[in-house]
């Protein structure tokens, strides 16, 4: 029997939620192998060979090895075309592409726990001159993802359907559930004041392939979030 896919992750990790709902979505069984980010455990000697730039998630399927979301779950949509994550019409698969980009590049890295990501937070807020108390950090992290949201509710208010780009689940909608799955239980910021994306996360909950995916329902989660 060849061997089940592993995914190495994080319970709270936002970008490990994206390629568990892909994994789901598409059926595919995997093993999961959890990464304890504050225990440091992401810079083990062993899983610093599978990813040598110590971050989650990782995929190993046999030999094959990969280590960005957006890569994992393009690799996944080639290898397991049914359900596709990206719709056939040109427009609308640029508008997921454009999804992914805004919330891994533009979002979700500041709600990124690893050490580097703080100590820029940290850096730049003393070149603002605004102190480094938690305080602050977390009101910089808020205002910039209510900054992509706020970019997020433009690009989609004339396309969505039921999901963020129509009636259909793509690519856009892994992303866009997993960030506000994840803003929502760490920093408290609800979706309300963006219609179009509350409307979808209202969706996504209706769908066993999402909710079978979030933090609190992983194993490594702790047993109060279960």
């Amino acid at each position: 029997m060849k061997a089940k896919l592993k995914l190495y992750s994080y319970w709270r990790s936002s970008r490990g939620h994206r390629v568990r709902i892909a994994l789901s979505l598409k059926g595919i069984e995997y093993e999961y192998i959890p990464v304890n980010l504050l225990k440091g455990e992401q810079f083990d000697p062993d899983f610093m060979k599978i990813n040598p730039m110590g971050t989650v998630p990782a995929l190993v399927d046999g030999e094959v090895v990969i280590t960005d979301s957006f890569a994992i779950i393009m690799y996944l949509d080639e290898k397991y075309p049914e359900p596709p994550l990206l719709p056939r019409d040109l427009h609308k698969r640029a508008l997921n592409h454009q999804v992914a980009s805004i919330i891994s590049s533009g979002i979700q890295p500041h709600q990124n726990l690893a050490d580097d990501m703080k100590l820029i937070i940290t850096s730049l807020l003393k070149l603002l001159s605004l102190g480094t108390s938690r305080k602050r950090k977390i009101a910089w992290v808020n205002n910039a993802i209510r900054k992509g949201y706020t970019a997020l509710e433009k690009l989609l208010v004339n396309c969505a359907g039921k999901y963020a780009t129509g009636d259909e689940i793509y690519l856009a909608d892994l992303f866009l559930v997993a960030q506000v799955h994840g803003a929502m239980i760490k920093f408290k910021i609800d979706v309300e004041p963006y219609p179009t994306l509350a409307k979808c996360y209202e969706s996504y909950k209706e769908l066993s392939v999402f909710e079978d995916a979030v933090a609190a329902k992983q194993p490594d989660a702790p047993a109060l979030m279960i």
